[in-house]
C-alpha cells in the first residue's frame, strides 16, 4: 500500500518556521550563496547544483524554501559557461559541503553537523551531485530534480552511491528532455525513490521566468515547484534528521495528488523497454 503524502505535502509545500539569512561563499573562497536558519546547531546542510548556464540566484525560493525548514542551503555559482566542466562543478559541490560543515553560519548562531550533509541538484546540477556522491562518505542523501546527463556519465556513477536517494522526473514529459530520470533512479547502487510530478519539468523548474517566457521555453510553473519543494524537503528531513514524522518521503511508493511513484521493479522493465525498442529502431533496414 501507498504511503499517502497530501496532508504533509500541503505544509511541507508551503514557507518553514525559521528566519532565514543569506549570505556569499565568497567569504569562504569560492563563489556562490548561503541560506541558512537565523540559528539552530547541528543543523542539516545540502550542497545544491544549478542548470546548465543557470546561477544560484534563479533557485533563491528553493534554497530559501529549504533553510526556511532548517536545512541550510549552499549554492556553488561556478560552471556557469556554456561549456561546463562536470568534473570540477562536482567537486565545487563537495567543497560546498566542507565549507557548511566547517564554519559558524549567519550570525555565528548557526552550526552544521558534518554527519547530516547532503547533495541536491537540477539538471546539470543533478547530474553533478550524482558524481560527487559517489564513494564519497562525507554524504547521506541526495536529490536528483530532473537529472541531465553529463560527463562523466551520471548513470555509471550512480552504482557506486551507496546512499539512499530521490530522484524526480516530469509527470508531463520533456519537450527537451537532457537526461533520462528512470534510467538514473533504476541503476542507483543504494536504496532510491523515484517520483513523476505533474505540471513541472526541467526546464520550468529553475526561477528565470522573464528568460523563459521571452525565449518560448516554458511559462511558470509554481504549483509544480512548490510539490517539488515539498517532496524534497520530506525526503531530506527523514534522510539527514531522522525525523520519522517524515518518514512516508522516504517510502518506495508514495502517492499525493499529481505525483506519482513508480517502484524499482517497473523502473527496470521500462528502462529495458526502452532500450530494446532503440535497438529495433537502430536494427530497422531502409526502404
Amino acid at each position: 500500500m501507498s504511503a499517502n503524502l497530501k496532508k504533509s505535502l500541503s505544509k511541507l509545500s508551503k514557507r518553514g518556521p525559521h528566519r532565514v539569512l543569506v549570505g556569499d561563499l565568497a567569504y569562504a573562497g569560492l563563489e556562490g550563496k548561503v541560506y541558512t536558519p537565523a540559528e539552530g546547531d547541528g543543523l542539516p546542510a545540502v550542497a545544491f547544483g544549478h542548470d546548465w548556464m543557470k546561477r544560484p540566484k534563479h533557485y533563491h525560493a528553493t534554497l530559501r524554501h529549504l533553510a526556511s525548514w532548517g536545512i541550510v542551503a549552499g549554492a556553488p555559482a561556478t560552471e556557469r559557461g556554456i561549456n561546463p566542466d562536470h568534473t570540477g562543478f562536482a567537486a565545487d559541490l563537495d567543497s560546498t559541503l566542507q565549507i557548511l560543515a566547517g564554519v559558524r553560519l549567519g550570525h555565528g548562531k548557526a552550526t552544521v553537523n558534518p554527519g547530516r550533509l547532503g547533495l541536491v541538484g537540477h539538471g546539470m546540477g543533478a547530474g553533478a551531485a550524482v558524481l560527487a556522491a559517489a564513494n564519497n562518505e562525507r554524504v547521506k542523501a541526495v536529490g536528483a530534480l530532473f537529472p541531465a546527463e553529463v560527463s562523466p556519465s551520471s548513470y555509471d556513477a550512480a552504482r557506486n552511491v551507496k546512499v539512499p536517494g530521490m530522484i524526480v522526473g516530469s509527470g508531463t514529459g520533456e519537450l527537451f528532455g537532457a537526461g533520462n530520470p528512470e534510467k538514473l533512479a533504476n541503476w542507483w547502487g543504494g536504496e532510491a525513490v523515484y517520483r513523476e510530478v505533474d505540471g513541472i519539468n526541467q526546464q520550468t523548474f529553475s526561477e528565470d521566468t522573464l528568460f523563459k517566457i521571452a525565449f518560448g521555453i516554458g511559462w511558470p510553473q509554481p504549483s509544480g515547484q512548490e510539490r517539488v519543494r515539498g517532496l524534497l524537503t520530506g525526503y531530506l528531513l527523514h534522510q539527514l534528521t531522522g525525523d520519522n514524522d517524515y518518514s512516508d518521503y522516504s517510502e518506495e511508493l508514495a502517492e499525493s495528488p499529481k505525483i506519482e511513484s513508480v517502484s524499482r521493479a517497473e523502473l527496470a522493465e521500462r528502462v529495458d523497454d526502452n532500450v530494446e525498442g532503440m535497438t529495433r529502431a537502430i536494427a530497422q533496414p531502409e526502404n
